[in-house]
C-alpha cells in the first residue's frame, strides 16, 4: 500500500474514534469501581484531559462540574456499541491492534486496546517517543497521550510488545508517592535518599519526579518481561479463568498470585534488582508493595527491615525465593480447584473452594503478619 501522509491519515479523525470508544468503556463499567476509586480515577483522567502536571489541583467546584458533565455524556452513550476504527476508509476491529498499528506505526503513533481488571475494554492512542530492546523483547516508550480512557496503567504487554505509558505512568506514580501508608513511609525515605533526592518536601518530589520515575522505569518493564516469560499460570487457562470470574474477589486472588509470579520468577522485577544491585529501586518497591500481594509475601517487609541496615542482598534473595514458591503454589491450587469445577461442570463451587480454602488463608496469614 502506498504509504500515505500524516494529513491523509486524518489522525485527528482517529482520536476520536479511540476517544468514542473509551467513553463508551468507561460508561459501561465505571460501576465497578468504589466510590473512592472511581474519584481517583476520574482526577487521572481530568489532569490528562486539562494537559495538567501531575502535581497540579483545581478547584473542588471546577473538578465536580466537569464530572457532572462527563456522567450526562456516560448517560447518553452507555447503550451504544463500539465503533470499528476506520483508517483510509476502511473498517477494522477495534480490538485488531496488529493491523492498526501496521498502518499507525510509520507515523509514530501507537494504539493499545484490549480487556483490563474485571474484563473492562480499554483503549488509548499515544505518540511513540522511543524504541529499544530489554532482554530481546520490543519496548516502546510512549509520549504524549491523545485518547485514554479511566485507566491509569503505567505499563503493559501487547502483541509482544511491552509499552511503556510515561504520562500515564507518571500519573500513577505521583499518586503512590501522595498517598503512601505509613507502613512504607520509611522505605520511601531510603529510596529518595539513594536516588539522590535529600529534600522529601512535596515542591521536591515534583522537581525529582523524572529521577524518581528513571528508578521506577525498569520496575513497570521487568515486571511485564516476568509475565510474559510465567510458565506456571497456564495462559489459556488464565483467559478462561479471569472470563469466569470478573469483579470477584477470586480474580483480584488470582491477580495478585500471577503479579507476585512475575516479579519473583527469574526474568522478573525482583530478580533484576537483585542482579543488578538496584537498592533505590527495591526500596520503592517496598514503599509502594500493598494489597493481597502484601498478604501473600510479608517475607519482602521483613527481610527490608534487616536490608535497611546491613544492605545484605542474600536475605532479599531468600526471601524472593521464598515468595516466587508462595505464588506458585498458590497459582497451582488455583488450577487444580478450578480444573475440577470445570469436570464438575459448576463454577460457583470452584469459586467458593478458592475463596474457602486460599482467600481465607490469605487473610489469616495477613492478620497474623499484621499483629506481630
Amino acid at each position: 500500500m502506498k504509504k500515505e501522509t500524516l494529513e491523509q491519515m486524518k489522525i485527528d479523525d482517529i482520536t476520536q474514534q479511540v476517544l468514542h470508544n473509551c467513553q463508551i468503556s468507561d460508561a459501561r463499567h465505571a460501576g465497578l469501581y468504589s466510590v473512592c476509586g472511581l474519584a481517583l480515577r476520574l482526577r487521572d483522567l481530568f489532569k490528562w484531559e486539562k494537559d495538567l502536571d501531575p502535581w497540579v489541583e483545581r478547584k473542588s467546584s471546577e473538578v465536580l462540574d466537569w464530572i457532572g458533565t462527563k456522567e450526562k455524556k456516560w448517560d447518553e452513550i452507555a447503550e451504544k456499541d463500539y465503533t470499528d476504527i476506520v483508517i483510509l476508509g476502511r473498517n477494522y476491529d477495534p480490538f485488531d491492534t496488529k493491523t492498526i498499528n501496521t498502518l499507525l506505526e510509520p507515523h509514530g503513533l501507537f494504539y493499545g486496546a484490549g480487556y483490563a481488571h474485571s474484563l473492562k475494554p480499554t483503549f488509548f492512542l499515544a505518540t511513540i517517543e522511543d524504541k529499544s530492546k530489554v532482554s530481546g523483547y520490543p519496548v516502546y516508550t510512549l509520549g504524549r497521550e491523545l485518547a485514554r480512557d479511566l485507566l491509569t496503567i503505567p505499563a503493559l504487554s501487547q502483541d509482544s510488545f511491552i509499552l511503556l505509558r510515561k504520562e500515564s505512568a507518571k500519573l500513577f506514580l505521583w499518586d503512590q508517592l501522595l498517598y503512601i501508608k505509613k507502613s512504607g513511609r520509611q522505605a520511601l525515605s531510603f529510596a529518595l535518599e539513594n536516588s539522590g533526592v535529600k529534600d522529601q518536601h512535596p515542591k521536591a518530589l515534583q522537581r525529582h519526579l523524572a529521577t524518581i520515575f528513571a528508578a521506577q522505569r525498569e520496575t513497570y518493564i521487568y515486571h511485564e518481561i516476568g509475565e510474559i516469560k510465567d510458565e506456571v499460570f497456564d495462559r489459556k487457562i488464565w483467559r478462561e479463568f479471569i472470563a469466569a470470574y470478573p469483579h470477584t474477589a477470586v480474580e483480584l486472588l488470582a491477580r495478585a498470585v500471577k503479579d507476585l509470579l512475575a516479579d519473583t520468577n527469574g526474568y522478573g522485577t525482583l530478580r533484576y534488582f537483585i542482579k543488578k544491585r538496584k537498592t533505590a529501586s527495591l526500596a520503592f518497591y517496598v514503599a509502594f508493595f500493598d494489597g493481597l500481594a502484601k498478604a501473600l509475601f510479608p517475607e519482602l517487609a521483613t527481610s527490608f527491615r534487616q536490608f535497611y541496615h546491613a544492605h545484605n542482598w542474600r536475605v532479599i534473595e531468600n526471601a524472593v525465593s521464598l515468595g516466587y514458591q508462595t505464588a506458585k503454589q498458590y497459582a497451582e491450587e488455583i488450577i487444580t480447584i478450578y480444573k475440577a469445577g470445570k469436570q464438575k461442570k459448576n463454577k460457583n463451587w470452584a469459586k467458593n473452594e478458592i475463596e474457602k480454602r486460599l482467600l481465607d488463608r490469605v487473610n489469616s496469614s495477613s492478620n497474623v503478619s499484621s499483629t506481630n
